[in-house]
């Protein structure tokens, strides 16, 4: 088991280490809390996978824990405040049509 923790703490340091570097913009929530996710879900997903495979398939829990860190890593990322992208908004106040007129009786 000390092994297998061991890999997915190298797990989730790689996904938390590939989110950052390859997409900086994305994560304005700071090193810290993106690396601390990657690292802890790598940990409890590879923790959960060892004991539901009775400690069977070693290699499918290592995969199982790099998968459920990057996404839940991914829950992070916040594309719409990435350099040089406006938000989108659905309901904008300003534009014509925004704001619902009542008849009053």
């Amino acid at each position: 088991m000390l092994v297998e923790t061991l890999a997915f703490v190298l797990v989730g340091l790689v996904v938390g280490a590939t989110a950052l570097l390859s997409l900086p913009a994305y994560f304005p929530s700071g090193r810290a809390l993106t690396m601390g996710t990657a690292l802890v879900s790598a940990l409890l997903s590879g923790v959960i996978a060892h004991f539901a495979l009775n400690g069977a398939a070693p290699a499918a829990g290592v995969a199982i824990s790099a998968t459920a860190s990057a996404l839940l890593t991914s829950v992070l990322a916040r594309p719409d405040l990435a350099a040089g992208r406006r938000p989108a908004h659905r309901h904008h106040p300003h534009r014509a049509g925004a704001h619902h007129r009542h008849r009053h009786a």
